[in-house]
C-alpha cells in the first residue's frame, strides 16, 4: 500500500504543474471583454505596418480643444475658469492663453450668434483675449 501511494504521489508532481500553468495560461488568454476576432487585431509597438501613427498633440493644444468642447456643452464663463485654472496649475500654458482665450471668444460668438450675448462671459482671464476673439469673429 504504502508503494502505492509513493507512486500516485510521485504523479501528481508531475502532471499537477504542469495542468496549473496550462490551466493558468488559458485563463488569461480568454478574456470576458475581447472580442473572439481581437487576437487576429493585435499589432505590437514595433510593428512597421501598423495603419495609423499615434498623433503626439501638445499640452496647449488639447487644453483648447477640451476648453471648446466645454464651452459648447456649458457656457464660455466656465471655460474660462478653467482655462485660469490651467494656466494658474501648469504655468507652462500662460504664453498660450491668449490664443485659446481668443479661440473661445470666436466659439462663444459662433455659439450665441452675436457678441453681445457672447461679451457677457468675459473675464480679465490672459488680459483682454477673451473680448479680442468675440471682435475678431464679428468683423
Amino acid at each position: 500500500m504504502n508503494t502505492v501511494a509513493r507512486r500516485i504521489g510521485r504523479s501528481l508532481a508531475l502532471v499537477l504543474p504542469v495542468v496549473l500553468v496550462l490551466s493558468g495560461t488559458l485563463a488569461v488568454t480568454r478574456v470576458p471583454w475581447a472580442s473572439p476576432s481581437a487576437e487576429s487585431q493585435i499589432l505590437t509597438a514595433s510593428s512597421d505596418r501598423a495603419s495609423t501613427r499615434a498623433v503626439h498633440r501638445a499640452p496647449h493644444e488639447l487644453l483648447r480643444d477640451r476648453l471648446l468642447a466645454e464651452l459648447q456643452e456649458k457656457d464660455p464663463g466656465v471655460a474660462l475658469t478653467h482655462l485660469q485654472v490651467a494656466t494658474n496649475e501648469r504655468p507652462s500654458l500662460a504664453r498660450h492663453c491668449a490664443d485659446i482665450a481668443r479661440a473661445l471668444g470666436r466659439a462663444a460668438v459662433a455659439k450665441y450668434g452675436g457678441t453681445n450675448q457672447a461679451q457677457a462671459y468675459a473675464r480679465p482671464v490672459c488680459d483682454t483675449s477673451f473680448a479680442s476673439g468675440i471682435t475678431q469673429a464679428y468683423r
